[in-house]
């Protein structure tokens, strides 16, 4: 991921210098459990330890001539550490190491990403607690529906994206194992129990069963829910971008004093933020694919997924980092407009009581079809006309022998759209 788009905290799990240093962690691990067994000597792991320097440079170089990253690894280490390093990596094959080092550092990444949403979904309550009652109008199909609350609105992606934490613990969970088992994990060459050290070590669990590698479909699960919290961060974007349109205008990204909209026309403030999060989105959400097609492996292993994964491990989970908190910076930051929406719930001129009416037509003893008939025809006439439709309804001949119109006017009431609003907000915040 380039730099634009990349925090520190992220970046450096995913450096070469930090994924080394994992690899000699777990390879030290390995030798201490090994002593323990009496299969190498006493002391030796100290030793390494001491004298062990990751040198990045040294280690590309090497890799250079033997095209291997892992064998380039323990040359560079055995050239600082000295003849002691013949015990390193005794019954193990290369991916005990990369497999276990990549879960870390997804596990790493995954820890992250959970803080984010915490603040994320912190700054969600914070604002749909803010705007409990502040009317607007709910839209189907891009159309005046009913009215809701702008509280209400936020509550339902503060329900979503508590879903996407539990989904990414889920996920971290199963991606939290480490495989120590040998060149086809049968653990002929290395003894279980030195998997089962190393894994307590580094806190994660032992593969139940590896073949070279630990199976795919964990790291797929784990990148299936990092799309899916990227289709979430999509979603509010996209309902932010909506309603800051001119022509709607009942929220807008925060604008420094000294920032720029456009570089041709001065007045303008482009939701640049929300549309750089939808375009985030689609890139985190087109490595999805990618990560469900590395399941399928050739018999006990190939690479393959070799590739896939030395991209999209490090490029998804910083690109969702950075998401996440700009997304909670505009969240936190969001200029919201109560007038505005109330201007906009009233450009109808009522219409959205039709389904009140409706019902009450139902009451007085109309077939919902009768009822339905009436209620169209003068909401279209309303709309056409750009009339009210209380007076459109106030006037049917029909309408007035059944509901009078002081009735009408209670039916024509804010409050009966908002009186379940408090029942909602208790069961998503209990």
């Amino acid at each position: 991921m380039i730099d634009r788009y990349s925090r520190k905290e992220l970046k450096d799990i995913w450096d070469e210098k930090n994924k080394y240093s994992l690899w000699l962690k777990i390879e030290l691990a390995a030798a201490e459990a090994m002593e323990k067994l009496k299969i190498i000597p006493r002391g030796v792991t100290k030793k390494i330890k001491a004298k062990a320097k990751v040198d990045v440079k040294r280690i590309q170089n090497i890799e250079k001539n033997v095209k291997h990253d892992v064998i380039a690894f323990l040359t560079s280490i055995s050239e600082k550490a000295g003849k002691d390093t013949r015990y390193l990596h005794k019954g193990m094959t290369s991916s005990d190491v990369l497999d276990t080092c990549y879960n870390l550092q997804l596990k790493q990444s995954g820890e992250i990403l959970i803080k984010n949403l915490n603040t994320l979904i912190s700054s969600l309550k914070k604002q749909s607690l803010k705007h409990k009652y502040t009317l607007c109008i709910g839209r189907s199909h891009g159309i005046h529906a009913e009215p809701i609350t702008f509280g209400l609105k936020l509550l339902t992606f503060y329900k979503e994206f508590q879903r996407n934490k539990r989904r990414l613990e889920d996920s971290i969970k199963e991606i939290s194992t480490c495989a120590i088992s040998g060149a086809v994990g049968t653990f002929a060459n290395v003894d279980p129990r030195i998997e089962a050290y190393v894994a307590k070590k580094l806190k994660l669990k032992p593969e139940p069963i590896s073949t070279q590698i630990i199976p795919r479909d964990r790291h797929a699960q784990y990148f299936s829910t990092l799309g899916i919290i990227a289709s979430s961060i999509e979603r509010l974007a996209t309902e932010i971008r909506h309603l800051q349109r001119t022509e709607v205008h009942e929220v807008e990204e925060f604008f420094g004093t000294k920032q720029k909209g456009s570089s041709a026309m001065p007045h303008k403030k482009n939701p640049i933020l929300t549309e750089n999060l939808t375009g985030l989105s689609r890139l985190i959400r087109s490595n999805v694919i990618p990560a469900l097609e590395n399941i399928v492996l050739w018999h006990e292993r190939d690479i393959s997924h070799s590739a896939v994964e030395r991209n999209i491990g490090p490029d998804t989970t910083i690109a969702l980092d950075f998401a996440l908190v700009r997304l909670n910076d505009v969240i936190k930051n969001l200029n919201i407009f109560p007038k505005k929406m109330l201007a906009n719930l009233n450009i109808t001129k009522g219409l959205f009581f039709s389904q009140r009416v409706l019902l009450e037509l139902t009451n007085e003893g109309f077939t919902r079809e009768q009822a339905y008939s009436l209620v169209q025809k003068n909401a279209m006439r309303s709309w056409k006309n750009n009339g009210s439709f209380f007076h459109s309804i106030a006037n049917d001949k029909k309408i007035k022998q059944k509901i009078t119109v002081n009735k009408l006017k209670k039916l024509f009431n804010f409050d009966y759209h908002t009186k379940k609003i408090n029942i909602i907000f208790n069961r998503c915040l209990k």
